[in-house]
């Protein structure tokens, strides 16, 4: 599936099936997850993808071609493939372990394409082992809405009292891994949203409420995956002395002014930019411990369009995954 320019939908084409290069995979894709960050492409909001872009960073599959140099991964191999596809390896963030900031990055679905395709090419270093107990469907939103989700609950720190603002597809993973660790979790919704709030309740959330509210109790961290940024002093106003708002997404609405006794208090905001490979060892380890389960509604890559639709207006619960040719299409199931 094309995209080509924003506003446009995404268009079926029929591609040549790519070859390899050195160090790269050639990837049988069986599901991808629909994240946010696609709509921000689709949407215009990231205004620098390459075009015309096949999106999609979400992916799960399985080698079916190696290029030269590819020691690491075997034909017949399932992998993961996520947003940060390629790092230089060379410059300071890449030698001390943050390859997430390199200056020279690429990017699966938006500077190098991904998996909104029956096939791609992936950079071997940055293809994933996905854990044995989850299937294809059930794996895909593991690859950005849990690393990213994962990264922000550890840039969060430890406190005991977490808020969730946007109850969406990264959130429900976050959530079940705080859960497992002994946490409360407080989950902000849009104003108005039962269904989304009760569906946090079932995952065990200690508190479910509109964003606009403050939790009943002081919160030691909160994390923002809602691209909203009116919600920074709400968050700031809701933690403690000491604490730390996180804002998850790659994209936000300008944040308004607001106090400084809101910040003061050596509470902190930071940002969570993209992921490292660390990150994604950790999490596909610690994910079946849990285990978590992930909440998916499966379309035909066909429909990516769709998919994307209903991601814009809210409808989707848990996250979408696109398949490719019919397996996996059970609507709205809860995976474990």
């Amino acid at each position: 599936m094309l995209f080509e320019a924003p506003g446009e939908p995404l268009r079926e084409v029929d591609l040549p099936i790519p070859k390899p290069g050195v160090g790269q995979v050639l990837v049988k894709i069986a599901a991808c997850a629909v994240c946010r960050t696609d709509l921000h492409v689709v949407d215009g909001d990231l205004c620098e993808p390459k075009l015309p872009l096949v999106p999609g960073h979400e992916i799960v599959g399985r080698v079916v071609e190696k290029g030269e140099g590819v020691d690491s991964l075997a034909v017949g191999d399932r992998v993961g493939i996520a947003w940060l596809g390629w790092s230089c390896g060379e410059c300071p963030y890449c030698r001390s372990n943050r390859e997430n900031l390199c200056d020279q990055a690429l990017f699966t679905g938006y500077t190098i394409d991904g998996g909104y395709a029956d096939y791609t090419l992936a950079d071997h270093r940055y293809c994933f082992s996905i854990p044995e107990s989850y299937s294809d469907v059930e794996a895909a939103p593991l690859l950005c809405a849990g690393l990213i989700g994962y990264r922000s609950l550890v840039m969060a720190g430890d406190g005991k009292r977490l808020g969730i603002y946007g109850f969406g597809a990264a959130a429900h993973i976050v959530a079940q891994v705080a859960i497992y660790q002994k946490r409360q979790v407080y989950a902000f919704t849009r104003p108005g949203d039962r269904e989304a709030q009760q569906f946090a309740r079932t995952l065990g959330v200690t508190w479910a409420g509109d964003s606009d509210q403050l939790a009943p109790d002081e919160l030691n961290a909160a994390i923002l995956f809602a691209p909203v940024g009116e919600l920074v002093p709400l968050a700031l106003k809701a933690v403690a002395k000491g604490g730390t708002v996180v804002c998850g997404g790659i994209h936000m609405s300008d944040i308004p002014s607001f106090p400084y006794h809101l910040l003061w208090g050596e509470r902190k905001i930071c940002s969570v930019a993209n992921l490292t490979r660390r990150d994604a060892q950790e999490f596909l380890a610690l994910a079946p411990r849990i285990p978590v389960k992930t909440q998916v509604r499966t379309f035909p890559l066909s429909e990516c369009n769709k998919a994307l639709a209903q991601l814009r207006s809210g409808e989707i619960q848990g996250a979408a995954v696109l398949v490719t040719g019919g397996a996996g299409l059970d609507e709205h199931r809860y995976m474990c």
